[in-house]
């Protein structure tokens, strides 16, 4: 029946004068645009990019030498104890200041092999209202909301893993010979002595650099269409 309609409607209109004929197909719907997303939607594809872009950046960081030969991450001697570093060098201790930066960029490849699941649920209990303005944000824009509304919490919930990756490395084992040679030093010199809170600093310096590599996950999710790994992904971002 809708084919005898349709073929009806077609003769009907090659019979037409060209006016009468150009009226009728002004007033046919002549878009070809995708159908409009839900806000729910929008959601559930920004926590799926957050989710695969957390997945990538947790797989390459946790690989030896993550961390280490990677010049965006690579964790350095602490700024603050800078000066440890330098009278180290100069006074016979290079080995040991060289083995306790590869072992500070080894906890935190360590520590992040454990971050996909802190991560993973991070982002799923995440209540995120208004989801298009995120994704007509920057190209980072979820990223930047993620470590807004769960670096806290991310903290507390990565902190024993920095515990237990210190001691596995035997992290310590290399800092406090050359902060207690530095610090005796300054005893008899009258310097300031140096007490850094090593597990902050490698707890901070292993969420900076996953971040780093979400936001860059997140960004190749936005601009390329062959990193959309999931029918959510191209419906989502593929509108943009």
């Amino acid at each position: 029946m809708k084919k005898l309609v349709l073929f009806a409607l077609t003769i009907g209109l090659i019979s037409c004068d060209p006016q009468t004929l150009n009226s009728v197909l002004s007033t046919l719907p002549t878009s070809t645009s995708t159908p409009a997303l839900s806000n729910q939607e929008v959601i559930e594809g920004l926590k799926e990019a957050l989710k695969v872009g957390t997945t990538n950046a947790v797989a390459f960081t946790s690989k030896t030498d993550g961390f280490l030969q990677n010049p965006k991450i690579r964790i350095p001697f602490p700024p603050e104890a800078e000066k440890v570093r330098v009278w180290a060098m100069n006074n016979g201790m290079k080995s040991q200041v060289e083995k306790f930066e590869l072992n500070l960029n080894r906890t935190a490849e360590k520590a992040a092999g454990e971050a996909t699941t802190i991560f993973v649920d991070a982002i799923m209990n995440m209540s995120i209202q208004d989801g298009f303005t995120i994704l007509k944000g920057d190209s980072v824009a979820a990223t930047t909301f993620l470590r807004k509304n769960t670096e806290a919490n991310l903290k507390q919930k990565f902190s024993p893993i920095i515990d237990q990756k210190i001691d596995e490395v035997k992290l310590t084992s290399y800092w406090e010979p050359i902060t207690k040679a530095y610090n005796t030093a300054m005893t008899f010199t009258g310097g300031e002595k140096v007490n850094t809170d090593l597990k902050a600093y490698v707890l901070q310096k292993s969420l900076d650099g996953l971040f780093i590599y979400v936001a860059s996950e997140e960004s190749k999710i936005r601009k390329d269409p062959a990193a959309r790994v999931s029918a959510i992904l191209v419906k989502v971002f593929g509108q943009q």
